[in-house]
């Protein structure tokens, strides 16, 4: 497909970290590098700050004035590179890593120390040394990858995307920035579908950071400005016509005590209880039904649900998948968000709700019984669409355009591999 630089300017209408919920972000741990004094010894700061766990250390939001500043710098930062003809194309051949001595290592080099990865102090040379290992981790964090150093597919992918198609993803991106940065108000959650994160933001600060699934490619995630005006503990889960259609009746042909097992209740228009046994599976009759999980741990949503207006019918919520959130790619819902330590978000959106600290919600948690909870001053929220930033001088973010909102299908790179 050849790139339109007309929907690159186009755009269409999140935070930096790469890292599992609770750790360092990937920029705050390329910022803290970049800005300190010892810069001779940096690749052994950048490992023990990439492993650091703790609260969270960068407070800017990433729609702030200040990212859009930062990423007028990254566009003008690449239009040099592209005007000097751009970066080399790296040998995918080869998983490199530290300790390796390969003539493909000369290309790595130049193609890191184009995009400020690798110092032109590191010199060109065949050996996959510390400071090649270093830069490549600095060059995988800051294309949400795991920081191991190594060369796989992946990160073979993103390094070749072309210094063109890279500037196009940056301007596309700043324009989505200008629209919104500043705009959001000074208390808000904010879900950057691309980057698969949760930032909990006040008074211009992120007070906290969160790791996200989102809707997978055929069931996508929708941009949505909405307030939180309910939490629900001990949800039930009703399952909505498309996972009916696509998921429940497939698997009730192959079990038929999937429902049950799963505590799964079928009921009729009317309201009344259908029992499962008395239903045609071989056709799509069930659909008309409402499928109802119990709470439990078995739900789908576990142990709350985060409401607010949508016309999508989208929502926040718990997880009894936890293993999701430590896979690179966490797009695997099907439009809602999934968000990790989801109970340390609830309190902070019901801080302003008398009778609900965190040792209420945790009660109530524990009794197993479907508690509504109105929020007092609901929150506003926002599911916006941000692949590529920055949030610090020389250091810019890229994701994967996962839903193909930036017009260029080197940027698929999910998809492709």
């Amino acid at each position: 497909m050849k790139t339109s630089r007309r929907f690159f300017l186009s755009g269409a209408s999140l935070l930096a970290a790469a890292m599992v919920a609770g750790r360092a972000s990937a920029q705050d741990v390329i910022g803290d590098i970049l800005k300190s004094s010892a810069r001779g010894n940096w690749d052994d700061q950048f490992d023990a700050r990439a492993s650091e766990g703790g609260k969270v250390a960068s407070t800017l939001p990433i729609f702030s004035p200040q990212t859009v500043a930062f990423t007028e710098q990254a566009v003008a930062q690449y239009q040099n590179i592209v005007g000097q003809g751009g970066w080399v194309e790296v040998p995918a051949t080869k998983k490199l890593q530290l300790g390796v001595d390969d003539p493909d290592v000369v290309p790595l080099r130049k193609r890191l120390m184009v995009a400020g990865d690798l110092s032109q102090s590191a010199g060109i040379s065949t050996a996959f040394d510390s400071y090649v290992d270093s830069a490549v981790k600095r060059f995988q964090l800051r294309h949400g990858l795991p920081a191991d150093g190594s060369m796989g597919k992946y990160t073979y992918a993103a390094m070749n995307v072309s210094a063109q198609v890279r500037l196009g993803q940056l301007q596309t991106n700043l324009q989505r920035l200008k629209e919104k940065a500043g705009t959001l108000g000074s208390r808000y959650v904010l879900v950057d579908i691309p980057a698969a994160q949760v930032e909990a933001v006040e008074n211009d600060r992120v007070v906290l950071r969160h790791t996200a699934i989102v809707g997978k490619i055929d069931r996508q995630t929708p941009i949505v400005n909405s307030k939180i005006n309910e939490i629900i503990v001990n949800p039930y889960w009703n399952a909505p016509v498309s996972i009916v259609r696509k998921d429940i009746i497939p698997l009730m042909r192959k079990d038929p005590d999937y429902l049950k097992n799963s505590h799964i209740r079928l009921f009729a228009p009317d309201g009344s209880e259908v029992d499962p046994m008395n239903v045609d599976w071989s056709t799509d009759d069930a659909a008309k039904y409402r499928f109802r999980q119990d709470p439990g741990s078995e739900n789908a949503m576990a142990s709350v649900k985060i409401n607010f207006p949508s016309p999508d019918g989208v929502y926040m919520h718990d997880t009894p998948q936890q293993s999701l959130f430590g896979k690179m790619m966490r797009f695997d819902s099907s439009g809602c968000v999934r968000v990790q330590n989801v109970r340390d978000l609830v309190t902070w959106i019901l801080r302003d709700t008398p009778g609900w600290d965190r040792q209420h919600f945790e009660a109530a948690i524990k009794t197993g019984q479907n508690t509504p909870i109105q929020v007092t001053n609901p929150v506003p929220v926002h599911f916006l669409y941000l692949s590529a930033w920055s949030t610090g001088p020389g250091v810019v973010q890229f994701r994967d355009d996962v839903y193909a909102l930036d017009g260029a299908s080197e940027l698929q790179i999910t998809s492709s591999l």
